[in-house]
């Protein structure tokens, strides 16, 4: 029974009011979680130094710790193990070196902590608060 044979037909509209709200809180909160990092860096000018170079070098005391856990002291192998003697060792070599040397540790990349740490141990005990340790530069850049 159809009782409006006279009347057309009306195609259906799509409401797209609901659709824009959506999309408008969805953009609201994707600005609001979004975070804006910049990339740049800083710009700055390092200062530049017209000192000389220092003419007196530091003495140095070298001290060298193998893989096995052996310590030379300038290229003179010494028979100490533990940090006591060790220290002992620093201050004779102190002594001919004149005042406040720097000690410079050498160690195998193999070496065991506990002998760079007995050498540091022996600095402090010497009285030497100049500690440095030596590297090799890698050929891989």
């Amino acid at each position: 029974m159809d009782f409006r044979k006279g009347s057309r037909r009306e195609d259906p509209d799509i409401n797209l009011i609901p659709f824009i709200d959506v999309l408008l809180v969805i953009l609201i909160f994707l600005m609001v979680t979004t975070t804006y990092s910049k990339f740049t860096a800083l710009q700055i000018t390092l200062p530049t130094a017209d000192a000389e170079k220092a003419m007196e070098q530091p003495a140095e005391i070298n001290v060298a710790v193998d893989a096995q856990g052996r310590y030379a002291l300038d290229n003179r192998q010494v028979a100490a193990r533990d940090a006591a003697a060790l220290a002992d060792e620093l201050r004779s070599a102190v002594g001919s070196r004149g005042k406040d040397p720097v000690v410079i540790i050498n160690a195998d990349a193999m070496a065991a902590h506990q002998s760079v740490i007995n050498v540091l141990e022996a600095a402090r005990l010497a009285g030497l608060d100049k500690v440095t340790f030596a590297a090799q530069t890698s050929g891989k850049k």
